[in-house]
């Protein structure tokens, strides 16, 4: 998945440009993006303020972690027991 060239900052600052008014293909056109782009970040980021946003991204890098520790435990886990189940 390719990542965003823009910060949070910066995300943030353009739903408060089209809060402000600013028509969204004016803002898509401004910045470079797709309207499919700005309304992903409208439904993700809408309402937060730019600490609210890096707790978020925070948050799902934590999330990330963890799932990768659970899955590496997980297969683990598996082998053990494929071990454990043979009979010698």
């Amino acid at each position: 998945m390719k990542r965003t060239i823009r910060t949070e900052e910066q995300i943030i600052g353009i739903l408060h440009e089209h809060e402000a008014g600013a028509k969204c293909a004016d803002l898509c056109r401004k910045h470079g993006m797709s309207e499919g782009t700005f309304y992903a970040w409208k439904a993700k980021y809408s309402g937060m303020t730019v600490s609210e946003a890096k707790r978020l991204k925070a948050l799902e890098d934590e999330n990330l972690k963890l799932k990768k520790l659970l899955a590496e435990q997980m297969l683990e886990l598996a082998a053990m027991r494929e071990l454990v189940s043979k009979k010698w």
